[in-house]
């Protein structure tokens, strides 16, 4: 992979500064452009940088016209509005890369999903003793609602985001599975849209697997597993409305789907159906490709001051008249505790050995786990098992005295809400920084996008490669500033 192809071409990379230490997927140590890049960094350093910079622009025009917005929650920002992110120069994943990557996303996910039937029904790998069953009983997402339950096909994860990093050491690692609600499809879509008005020859050259069928797949894999009985099925997806952060992703995929969008207000539950108003008066509805947490989805059974949700809708759900997509309980198998045991319930369940790695993990309950996180909170990365979107992390190589002090006690307080880490070094990716005007490495991480439904799956070619805008965080989420590359996988 880092053959020397030819020295690395100046003009608008030549401020480029690599830090050995990290692996960068674009040059080699001695400066090479990998093979794979080649072409593309060719064509990229043809470019002066004032014209990359109206190239930019016009990127940021794009996505201002096609509305891609994402809000951002930080110290400075509270749930500002702001045009996602985008860098130009793409993330390129050879296709025998891209397969591997597929294979172990595919395994992990039938292996999930054989996972939450188990424990909701005869929860055999509990009795077995390989996951504990109190880490199960536990669990902040464990839906005692589901217990007995079986949803239409077995199918819990019909959407799964699995976030993958590749490591220093060149190989890819998971970091966690996403089996609530994973968002971020829409900001992959719509990159590759930007690409191709922005660079439409620059796109045309290469070999690039195609990611625009993406809309179509969901919505088959969201009518596979309607009611029995139900040919045409009437699907919507259900969102918490327009303040939710991910709204646009919400309206985005309606749209492309040709569903409505509806908001819990829409829907009412009339003898264990569920129907939603227009203006020929009810519809029945069958599916719902639901946006909103267990928690608000029916105040009848989980928060009773909850506005978002239906009344009745778990019962109607429950009479096998309404299918909700992911189904309640999912987020058992994504507390980040249960990530531990993702590789033995492969093993379980599947009788093979994972294809991607995990990432060792300490679990804070464990006492010898416990003593060993104490002992190198400075060196190890803390994460709250049931928090998404970054938030409650603390990475101790960059954390003050006083912010270890603060998590040693918040671990003392509640073990079970937390597990740590070895900080994995995630790899790079030439970036540009307005603010200093040249291309930077910056951190990247890799979402990918499952799909599973009656006797059909799906990976989308490429997922969300998030990019950590700030110099030296490892923090990706867009929800806290990051931003993205459109991802091409190569067929050749």
């Amino acid at each position: 992979m880092d053959v020397k192809i030819k020295e690395k071409t100046k003009s608008i990379f030549n401020s480029y500064e690599l830090d050995k230490n990290l692996f960068d997927e674009v040059f080699s140590e001695e400066n090479i452009t990998k093979k794979y890049y080649l072409k593309t960094i060719n064509q990229f350093s043809k470019l002066s940088l004032s014209e990359y910079n109206k190239l930019n622009e016009f990127a940021k025009i794009s996505f201002f016209n096609q509305g891609v917005t994402f809000a951002v929650y930080s110290d400075t920002m509270k749930g500002v509005e702001r045009i996602f992110p985008f860098d130009l120069v793409p993330r390129i994943i050879p296709i025998k890369e891209w397969e591997q990557i597929e294979k172990g996303v595919l395994q992990r996910n039938q292996a999930i999903n054989l996972f939450l039937y188990d424990i909701y029904h005869e929860k055999k790998i509990l009795r077995s003793g390989v996951v504990p069953p109190e880490l199960i009983f536990s669990a902040k997402f464990y839906n005692r609602e589901m217990n007995g339950f079986a949803p239409p096909g077995n199918i819990y994860t019909h959407i799964c985001g699995t976030d993958i990093i590749r490591h220093s050491d060149g190989h890819y690692y998971v970091l966690e599975d996403n089996v609530r609600c994973p968002s971020g499809v829409s900001y992959v879509l719509s990159n590759r849209e930007t690409m191709k008005r922005v660079l439409p020859d620059f796109f045309l050259s290469h070999p690039i697997m195609p990611i625009d069928d993406y809309p179509l797949q969901l919505l088959d894999i969201i009518k596979s597993v309607a009611p029995e009985g139900i040919d045409d099925p009437t699907c919507v997806v259900m969102s918490p409305g327009m303040y939710n952060s991910a709204y646009f992703e919400h309206s985005f995929l309606a749209q492309s789907m040709g569903i409505q969008l509806v908001e819990g207000r829409d829907l009412f539950v009339d003898k264990n159906f569920v129907y939603m108003n227009t203006i020929y008066g009810p519809q029945r509805v069958d599916v719902i490709y639901r946006r909103v947490d267990d928690d608000f989805m029916d105040p009848l059974v989980y928060r009773a001051d909850s506005y978002l949700g239906v009344p009745g809708i778990i019962s109607a759900y429950r009479a096998g008249n309404v299918t909700l997509i992911n189904a309640p309980g999912t987020g058992a198998s994504d507390d980040k505790a249960v990530y531990a045991y993702v590789p033995d319930i492969i093993k379980y369940y599947l009788g093979e050995e994972p294809i991607l790695n995990n990432v060792h993990t300490y679990r804070c309950e464990k006492d010898s786990d416990y003593k060993y996180v104490i002992e190198n909170i400075h060196n190890l990365v803390i994460k709250p098992v049931d928090e998404s979107g970054g938030y409650g992390i603390l990475i101790g190589t960059k954390a003050t005295k006083e912010q270890i002090a603060e998590y040693k006690k918040l671990i003392a307080a509640n073990r079970r809400k937390y597990i740590a880490q070895p900080i994995m070094s995630l790899s790079v990716h030439p970036t540009f920084i307005e603010e200093s005007g040249k291309f930077e490495q910056r951190h990247i991480d890799l979402r990918t996008f499952c799909l599973m439904g009656r006797d059909k799956q799906y990976v989308l070619k490429g997922g969300l490669t998030r990019v950590a805008l700030k110099k030296g965080s490892l923090v990706v989420n867009s929800s806290q500033g990051g931003g993205s590359k459109d991802t091409w996988v190569l067929q050749k």
